[in-house]
């Protein structure tokens, strides 16, 4: 388990680098870069804590929003997920590289897609009630 994060955090967590890495390798052209498709368990610490992070504002942002914000667009989800992501870089790094804090259209559009298949990955898991705070589902 990651130091400081709780089981269910944890499960967040890899909720979102394994989404992440399904993303990749949808949505990239070619091989991607190693580091894109790293497992969970050989993800470095920094990462480990910004997708915990950023699973954790999209978990709160759908509680808070009753589950109504499930209704957003696929591209208002992924800039919630791409905004998250970025305030974890400037958290993370000093001088994050650009791309690392480029705004959400100024992505490549299978970073975008990435970013949305993360949203709803979290949402899903919510409404199955695999994580904290399940989404009363709809009748």
């Amino acid at each position: 388990m990651t130091r400081g994060i709780s089981t269910s955090q944890t499960e967040g967590a890899r909720l979102f680098r394994e989404t992440w890495i399904a993303g990749v390798r949808e949505h990239f052209p070619g091989e991607p870069k190693a580091g894109y498709v790293t497992p969970w368990d050989d993800t470095p610490e920094w990462e480990r804590q910004a997708a915990e992070a950023v699973y954790e504002r999209v978990r709160q942002f759908l509680e808070v929003s009753g589950g109504h914000a499930s209704r957003l667009s696929l591209e208002r989800k992924s800039r919630f997920v791409a905004t998250c992501w970025t305030a974890q870089m400037y958290k993370h790094f000093e001088e994050p590289k650009p791309g690392y804090v480029a705004d959400r259209p100024d992505l490549p559009e299978r970073q975008q897609k990435t970013d949305a298949d993360i949203f709803e990955a979290i949402e899903k898991a919510l409404h199955r009630g695999r994580m904290p705070f399940a989404i009363p589902r709809r009748p």
